[in-house]
């Protein structure tokens, strides 16, 4: 695959100043960098972020967007066409996948056999057979594909990983991981609440997290869904779900999603994530990230960690994932989160929405975490 080549002129180290200097008292090295063309296949909130974060890369560009329809408010200067005609752009190198939840399986299925690198919002699919589709697809098309699971590059969680890899901690015991949303998440913020559950919307981060920590695999689920208050509001899906998975190792992971917190909550998500282990633990408590406020209005906890704009550029995980994929695909190296071990969130977020409709535990069967 051919990329785009870009000149890039780097200031010396010893030049950082905004002293004005003649250029003719020191050399400039210029090298090419390959820049990813890329489209983004989506025009919600996610999409718009991560249009953003490509187009202001230096390794990537906004190649065009992906939609049904005809937005005029978009945040990156771009055309607009139908993911089919995306997908036919000879010059088009990757595609992010910034779609609801139950649209991701067919649009990276068909990026994949066109020959294009994949990037898809989490979680990879709402079905167990849709996400190997899509890890076969990419497989058989040998490109990288790979899920947007960027709370791996929240410096909170990254350092836990590598504590979890100590073996001064001991073996996995128990993990218990909290995530739950204010009622303006499913009623306001989302209209496709009713095609997903708390487990795919918001567990699947933790999930992904606590695996990656633990190294381990779900072996047996069980769940129970609450049921009520969105339904009251004509919004058919659980308002909470209460997960206990049972690992290989012998470890267990209690899982709590929750949407329905009241609005004058003073964060949108509060998150939090207990990893106990035979010689430690470990604790992370992001509800405040580092930061409050009170007015005479309200009181709140700003988000920062996942997505922050500094001074006119937009910094954080979510760009952190992002480069990421642009660096595995250019660099030619895997990517931080592998395919196989979102495929084995996927069949996990299944069997917790099984047992929940079922009231039995459910046993994995031929399942792999990595």
């Amino acid at each position: 695959m051919r990329f785009g080549v870009r000149t890039f002129c780097p200031l010396p180290a010893t030049k950082l100043s905004p002293t004005v200097i003649e250029t003719s008292s020191w050399e400039v090295s210029s090298e090419r960098v390959i820049v990813l063309k890329v489209g983004v296949i989506g025009t919600g909130i996610m999409a718009r972020q991560h249009a953003q974060i490509v187009d202001a890369y230096h390794r990537s560009e906004l190649l065009a967007w992906g939609s049904r329809g005809t937005p005029t408010d978009l945040p990156v200067e771009a055309p607009v066409m139908t993911a089919d005609a995306l997908l036919a752009l000879d010059e088009l190198d990757a595609v992010i996948i910034a779609t609801p939840d139950f649209a991701h399986a067919e649009l990276a299925v068909r990026a994949a056999a066109a020959g294009k690198h994949v990037l898809i919002e989490k979680p990879l699919a709402t079905t167990a057979d849709d996400a190997r589709r899509i890890r076969d697809a990419a497989r058989d098309a040998g490109v990288v594909a790979t899920t947007l699971f960027n709370h791996r590059w929240v410096p909170a969680y990254s350092q836990a990983r590598a504590l979890s890899r100590d073996s001064q901690l001991g073996a996995p015991v128990l993990a218990y991981a909290r995530k739950n949303d204010t009622i303006y998440v499913p009623t306001e913020m989302i209209d496709w609440a009713d095609r997903t559950t708390p487990s795919f919307f918001l567990s699947s981060h933790d999930l992904d997290l606590v695996l990656w920590c633990f190294q381990d695999r779900v072996v047996e689920v069980y769940a129970t869904a609450v049921w009520g208050v969105l339904r009251d509001r004509g919004v058919e899906t659980p308002d909470a779900v209460h997960a206990q998975l049972k690992l290989a190792g012998g470890g267990v992971i209690t899982l709590e999603a929750c949407w329905i917190l009241p609005n004058t909550f003073p964060t949108m998500t509060d998150s939090f994530i207990e990893l106990i282990f035979t010689e430690g633990t470990i604790r992370l408590d992001r509800v405040t990230e580092q930061i409050e406020i009170a007015t005479n209005d309200a009181f709140r906890y700003p988000r920062n960690q996942l997505l922050s704009n500094i001074d006119g550029k937009l910094t954080g995980s979510v760009a952190m994932a992002i480069h990421d994929f642009i660096d595995a695909v250019v660099d030619d190296r895997p990517a931080l989160v592998t395919v196989d071990s979102s495929v084995h969130v996927t069949e996990v977020l299944v069997a917790i929405d099984e047992s929940c409709r079922t009231g039995q535990p459910v046993r994995m069967i031929g399942t792999a975490s990595s």
